[in-house]
This record gives structure tokens, sequence and C-alpha cells, in this order.
């Protein structure tokens, strides 16, 4: 018997490459992805009883390849297809093993792949769900599960996305030129996403989704397998390593959220850490240098103070600084505030908030009201923090962040 977890995980390596294998062969994305998940979830069930194949995703393209056909033979309205793919597929490869082997098409078709996933007709919660289905092998229920929502609901934003991949007319090719690096970005924005979705969820019980930036981490692990020199991939892996190491120390035993000023930072994950300071050290050396980097390194900084009065706040300061030339933003800002108040003190980060309470994109957000708490604290206006702090948790989402901003209000008398 071959452990589950064993199956399961090469399962997951393989899927991106038997999804392109068949895609590039055949096209028709959205019915080669359900034979694909045909074919895992056979290897599933097989595999651990039967032992796995000398070549495992050869067996897996055979019995998706097999599945597709078989779905096409099924219906008369789709013959046309089906003379189509009969006459693209050898005998041979229909009989046997196919010969996808060569591994110098499976690091194309993976990032062909993955950034298909995230097409920009697809807005950003599809083009993570695609991806985690199409890339990361997950299941609807899966998906479904770490997101808090009906598996009906999965499956119908998976099957939209799906039918916009179809509509748009795209083709199973790898983007040129500033096509390319534009579609990259919006693969790491997705993986970013992913991984903070997994880090702070946004809405329910726990504080925390780990299956979702444990994914975020191996997508992004296997991403810069593909692209080894790309200085941003390496920037947001090392960010996802440095912000994952303090998760055991994030919540109490019962799920309450503890602040980065109070955790026991001997609970910090060093091996972690060590990783993605070398990750980000390397990349910033090698440059340019992008958002993910500047981030990261604003991580590291964080992660190596042994305790929070030891931290390089004017130094993380000029990182926030650094990050607002090159990625402006109101989260971006919201950040630089907090360094502001700590280099310059508490007024002079709530100057900068004030800016935020008109932008659109934040002023309804609760991390602006518990930010601005924050400092109204820290300069002593106690009922007016007070009063922030509970209007921010009325509108937080996170059951564990609108606890801890009530406990912070009620901390503070009112």
């Amino acid at each position: 018997m071959i452990p589950d977890r064993d199956v399961e995980d090469l399962l997951r390596e393989l899927a991106p490459q038997v999804l392109g294998a068949l895609v590039r062969r055949y096209g028709q994305f959205d019915s080669c992805e359900d034979a694909t998940q045909e074919a895992l979830l056979r290897a599933a069930t097989r595999w651990p009883a039967e032992g796995i194949p000398d070549n495992p995703r050869g067996w897996l393209v055979t019995v998706a390849s097999h599945r597709l056909l078989d779905e096409v033979r099924s219906h008369q309205a789709r013959r046309r297809r089906e003379n189509a793919i009969v006459a693209a597929t050898p005998q041979s490869e229909l009989l046997g093993r196919p010969a996808d082997a060569d591994p110098g098409t499976d690091r194309d078709d993976s990032l062909t792949l993955l950034f298909l996933c995230c097409h920009p007709a697809l807005s950003p919660p599809s083009q993570i769900a695609l991806t985690l289905r199409a890339v990361g092998g997950l299941t609807t229920a899966q998906i479904a599960a770490a997101f808090l929502v009906p598996e009906a609901t999965m499956a119908q934003r998976i099957s939209r996305a799906k039918q916009s991949i179809r509509t748009s007319g795209t083709t199973f090719a790898m983007p040129e030129g500033p096509e390319r690096a534009e579609r990259l970005r919006a693969v790491l924005h997705v993986l970013y996403l992913l991984f903070n979705e997994g880090y702070t969820a946004t809405t329910g019980p726990d504080l925390t989704a780990p299956q979702l930036s444990d994914e975020a981490v191996r997508l992004t692990t296997w991403l810069r397998r593909l692209l080894p020199d790309d200085g941003e991939v390496a920037g947001l892996l090392a960010l996802m390593l440095l912000t994952e190491a303090r998760r055991s120390a994030r919540t109490t035993p019962d799920g309450a959220l503890v602040p980065l000023a109070e955790q026991d930072r001997s609970t910090w994950d060093r091996t972690l850490i060590g990783n993605g300071v070398a990750l980000v050290t390397e990349a910033l050396a090698r440059g340019p240098v992008g958002p993910y980097q500047v981030q990261a390194a604003i991580a590291a900084v964080h992660d190596e103070a042994e305790h929070m009065d030891a931290t390089d706040w004017p130094q993380i300061l000029a990182l926030y600084e650094l990050l607002e030339q090159l990625a402006p933003g109101p989260m971006v800002t919201l950040n630089r505030a907090v360094a502001v108040a700590m280099v310059h003190g508490p007024s002079a980060g709530l100057v900068l908030l004030t800016a935020l309470e008109s932008d659109n994109r934040i002023a309804r957000h609760h991390r602006l009201l518990a930010t601005r708490a924050h400092l109204l604290e820290l300069a002593g206006e106690h009922t007016a923090a007070a009063a922030d702090y509970r209007e921010a948790a009325r509108r937080a989402t996170s059951l564990p962040e609108r606890r801890h901003l009530t406990t912070c209000a009620t901390r503070l008398g009112s």
C-alpha cells in the first residue's frame, strides 16, 4: 500500500503537466480540464492499492484522453470535434501509453497553462478558482471548502471561468513580449491574493485558512522552478515564506488574534525565515527591484528583530517609501503611515491617514479605521480610538478580527 499523501502530492504535481499536454494536443480547454480531473480521481482511488505506474504522467494522459474521446463519441452533436480529435491522435496513442514524456514540453505547457488560468478575461476570484483546479489539481469540493462557499457556487464559478476562456478565442500558446510580462504580473497577483486569503481569511470563524496559503507557497515554489531568474517570482516566494513563518504565533489556542507587537517570536519558524531572507537577498542583489522584493525586504526586517522595540523602523519606512514609488496604492500608504508614526510620532502618521479618508478604494475598509484607532491610542486619544475600534469591528467580516477590535475598544474603557 502506498500512503495516500504520497499519491496526492504526486497527482498535484502532475496535474498541470497532464492538462497542458491534453490542451496542446486537442484544444478545448474546458473538456480537457474535465477529463484531467476524471483521470486524477481514478488514479487517487487505484494507485494507493495497485501501485504507481512506471510512467504516471503517461498513465494519466492516456486515461484522460480516453475519457475525452468517450465523451465526444457519446454526443452526436459533437461529431465534427470527434473527427478532429481522432484525426489528430495516432492510433498507437489511443491503444497504449502516450509518448508525452519529453521534459522539454512539460515546462512550457505547465507555464502556459498557468498563464491561461490568469487570462485577463477572468475576474480575480475566477482566476484563483481556475488556477486551484487546473494547476493545483484540487477538486471543486476542496476549493469550495477552503473558501467557505457551497460546492455548487464554486462549481458555477469554475464553469463560468472555463466558458470565458472558451469564448475569448485565446489559443494555448505562451504570450510574447509585453503581453507575456503583463500576464506574469497577473499570475503573481493571483498567487499573492491566494496567499493573503489563506493567511488572513476575509470571512469566517477562523483567522486563517492554511490550505490556501500552503497551496500558494507550493504553486509559487513551482513557478520559481519554471522561472528561476525572475526576481519578482523569487521576491513573492520570499514574502510568503517570511510571512508564513509567523503563523503559529498569530493566534491563541482558542483562535483569538495576536497582533505582531504581542507575538511570541521564539515560536516563529527560523527555517522559513532563513530561506526567505536568502531568497530576497539574492533577488535584490541581482536586480531590477520590484514591489514583491521590497515587500519581502520589509517582512525580513520585521522577522529579524528579536523583539518589537528592536525593529529597524527607519529602514522599514525607507522601504515603504520605495514601495510607494514602485506600486502606489492605498494599502501601501496605510502601512507607510504606521511606519511614519513609529519613526516620527503618531501625529505624523495620522496626517497621512487623513488623505486616505477621501479615497473610495479604502475609505470604508475596516483596516483604515483600525489603523487610525491604533495611532490615536498611541497619541493618548483613548476616547476617539475606542470609537474607531468599535466602528472597525462593525465593518470587519472576519470573526477573530471583529473580536480583537471589540476587545481593544473595551480595553480603552468604552
